[in-house]
């Protein structure tokens, strides 16, 4: 945690206006516009990363389908892996996380802006309304993100098993798929190093619907999950 408090002492200035900002944002997202309350997060996380020493290196913007309504499915090193994705992406997300990390001082407030939601895995009944709920709001032309590992590797960057259910709300809107690889976003806070550092955010090619229709939910994990292991195979 050692970055953290390099990102707060490097930015003293900014962190009361930022932090009271982003509180005020959260607390009163209906009066700002999607667009309004990225453009904040955005900001934020620039300051934060730039004052923590972290580079984020985008490849595959390319990628990211023009029209809104999709799914990002990113492999899942740590919590610092939704603010490299925030600064990476130009269009709005929102994200889909575990009940434990919700109430985290300062993620609390970014997913509050990013109007997010929180999947408790041991109650079934839940996680299934969130799905449905977030397919609903992709139909809209909401872009999510969804980790399918569940909960955070803790083998650097080595990948724990994607579970096919976190593939249902792609499914049932029949949305595209986009598998995002990152690189090194463990070592942001996951250790005590604050040198200078680099994380690679890949926003890989899309499997659009007519690629999965006739594939199980297993079979599309397991094929996200080979396209992102191949590319920090080659970028490692």
């Amino acid at each position: 945690m050692k970055r953290i408090l390099l990102m707060v002492i490097r930015n003293l200035l900014f962190v009361p206006y930022g932090w009271i900002k982003l509180c005020y944002y959260a607390s009163h997202v209906d009066r700002y516009t999607v667009e309004q309350r990225y453009a904040l997060l955005k900001y934020i996380v620039r300051r934060a990363n730039k004052g923590g020493r972290i580079r984020i290196d985008v490849h595959g913007m390319e990628n990211i389908p023009e029209e809104d309504g999709f799914i990002f499915y990113p492999n899942h090193q740590g919590l610092y892996d939704v603010l490299a994705i925030i600064e990476g992406c130009p269009k709005p997300l929102s994200v889909v996380m575990k009940k434990e990390v919700q109430n985290i001082p300062f993620l609390k407030q970014v997913f509050a802006c990013m109007k997010a939601y929180a999947i408790d895995r041991d109650d079934v009944k839940q996680s299934m309304k969130v799905i449905i709920q977030v397919s609903q709001e992709v139909a809209q032309g909401r872009n999510f993100l969804i980790f399918a590992e569940g909960t955070r590797s803790k083998n650097e960057n080595q990948l724990l098993e994607f579970k096919g259910g976190s593939f249902k709300a792609a499914m049932k809107v029949k949305c595209p798929i986009v598998p995002v690889a990152l690189v090194d976003s463990y070592k942001s806070f996951d250790t005590n190093s604050i040198k200078p550092l680099t994380v690679q955010v890949h926003f890989l090619e899309p499997l659009v619907y007519e690629e999965y229709k006739d594939m199980k939910s297993v079979d599309i994990a397991a094929e996200v999950k080979g396209r992102i292991e191949n590319t920090i195979k080659r970028y490692t």
